[in-house]
């Protein structure tokens, strides 16, 4: 007799050691997250080396696949920045990327087969790691914007020509908005891919719950089979666009550093 588990949902989300280790009487083992955070940087720089090493005027295809992604990052920066932007380059480049693929390979299937700490995970779907990413970025904003500009960074808060009798109003809220950027950042990435993984699972669950039952109703699951192949289309859309959206409110609070006035 065949028997089905439908595994908890929030299962996926467990953060589970791969390999102990320990500095003294801090814990620095290697976790699942880790894990896929270096195995998906390791794809990144194993593609572009692939993509560049024979680069040519008569791009192969890995090379126009990356000559597209750099194309489409660097009018994002020259566009929302302009061209002083350009030395930010590197980084939207490196943030977009490593989202982008972070989000996707949380999608890939995994076997039956592999053990738990190795199946598909999504770093994304973790508050941590897009807060990090998060406080990076208005880190950058705000150590940039004070070492360029001294003290006039602060017009992002009290933008130039504010009458005197709106500032105890404008600056209180203007000073808000700017604290709950990397939290806007962090929770806006988080929540999609975690929720987009949440429904994932449960109608995979839907489907186990009606083959488990081995009667006419296992013959429904089919209806649940087409909600996750619908749901999984959707989840690389938004996967890509918020991949996207990172890197275009990384670039909007990067462009208030370079051009505090235009605030």
């Amino acid at each position: 007799m065949l028997k089905f588990r439908a595994a908890d949902p929030l299962e996926q989300f467990e953060i589970i050691p791969i390999v102990d280790l320990h500095l003294g009487s801090i814990d620095i083992s290697l976790t699942n997250s880790a894990f896929w955070m270096l195995l998906g940087t390791g794809a990144i720089i194993v593609f572009f080396l692939l993509a560049t090493r024979r680069a040519g005027l008569i791009p192969s295809r890995l090379q126009s696949v990356a000559e597209v992604f750099y194309e489409f990052v660097f009018d994002l920066v020259r566009d929302s920045i302009g061209s002083e932007g350009r030395k930010f380059f590197p980084y939207v480049f490196t943030l977009f990327i490593w989202i982008l693929i972070s989000n996707l390979f949380g999608l890939l299937p995994t076997l039956p087969i592999i053990p738990h700490e190795y199946h598909t995970f999504t770093p994304t779907s973790h508050i941590a790691v897009t807060f990090a990413l998060a406080i990076l970025t208005i880190s950058i904003v705000i150590v940039y914007g004070f070492w360029k500009n001294g003290l006039r960074f602060l017009r992002i808060v009290a933008p130039k020509g504010l009458p005197l009798w709106l500032m105890p109003i404008l600056v209180p809220i203007e000073i808000i908005s700017f604290l709950a950027r990397p939290f806007t950042l962090a929770v806006r990435l988080f929540a999609n891919m975690f929720a987009g993984h949440i429904l994932l699972k449960l109608f995979a669950g839907f489907i186990i719950s009606l083959l488990a039952t081995q009667s006419f109703m296992s013959a429904m699951a089919i209806i649940p089979a087409f909600g996750v192949i619908a749901i999984t289309m959707l989840e690389i859309l938004v996967a890509v666009l918020q991949a996207y959206v990172f890197a275009v409110l990384t670039c909007i609070y990067l462009s208030d550093a370079e051009h505090p006035d235009h605030h």
